[in-house]
């Protein structure tokens, strides 16, 4: 991830947020880790070039850019959330971050291009307690703006879904496209032009998870709705509750209240 807030980092640690604050400061100490208030509510945190490389990640350093720092805090929430399902951890899935996929491209990435803000992978498990559920069953339907932390019934073995975190609304036009780019592609990516999108080959993306605000839910609602056929592999879903940046003036982890 580009960056955490400390109540967030808490929650990783499972410890009070008073914790968080004195791990990350002797992160800072260490020279793996700087920290500070970027906006409002807690403080962030995020590595150094010393911190990336003793945890061996290639990405270059630099701290959270200030106009993401809203979308940022909710594709965490959304994964905290996420991780939290016991399914989650039972069939050993994994998030695969923007950051990740952005290194990978090596900015080969085009104008009008996108990418998705995360990707989950489902092992492909042997055990039939792990098989890919029939979505066009009842039995496992998911209905709309469950939260991310709701669980998905058996674990979708094999699959790889896009996860879309939406804030804002985009245009329909530009949503329905974006759409369409992640359940049409079919390599990895990083892969040259050509391979991106095979005809005769599965989908990379079984499904596109979208996670959305209030705001946005509706424009994401109608751009799945022009998909056709393709619109039962879109899941819209509300986001977690601890997703949105506190309202300016709250009080911050580790900042006193001002005096009255």
């Amino acid at each position: 991830m580009y960056g955490v807030q400390l109540d967030q980092l808490a929650s990783v640690l499972e410890v009070s947020d008073r914790r968080a604050a004195g791990i990350a400061a002797r992160w800072v100490e260490r020279g793996h880790a700087q920290t500070g208030w970027l906006g409002p509510g807690a403080r962030w945190a995020w590595l150094t070039r010393a911190g990336l490389t003793a945890c061996g990640l290639p990405y270059a350093a630099s701290p959270p850019a200030l106009s993401r720092l809203a979308h940022l805090r909710a594709v965490t929430a959304v994964r905290l959330a996420l991780e939290a399902v016991p399914a989650y951890a039972e069939a050993g899935a994994h998030w695969r971050s923007e950051r990740h996929l952005r290194a990978r491209l090596g900015g080969r990435l085009g104008r009008r291009d996108h990418l998705p803000d995360a990707e989950v992978h489902w092992p492909d498990l042997a055990s039939p307690d792990h098989a890919s559920p029939d979505l066009s069953s009842p039995d496992h339907a998911r209905p709309d703006h469950a939260g991310p932390g709701a669980e998905p019934g058996p674990a979708p073995a094999g699959e790889c879904w896009a996860i879309e975190v939406e804030l804002t609304p985009k245009t329909l036009a530009r949503t329905t496209a974006i759409m369409r780019e992640l359940l049409t592609r079919t390599g990895d990516y990083g892969v040259p032009a050509a391979e991106a999108r095979v005809r005769g080959h599965p989908p990379r993306h079984a499904r596109a998870v979208y996670l959305c605000s209030p705001a946005a839910t509706g424009v994401v609602g109608r751009a799945r709705n022009a998909l056709g056929s393709d619109a039962d592999r879109i899941e819209i879903r509300s986001l977690p509750p601890a997703a949105s940046l506190p309202a300016p003036g709250q009080p911050a982890l580790g900042r006193p209240r001002a005096s009255p």
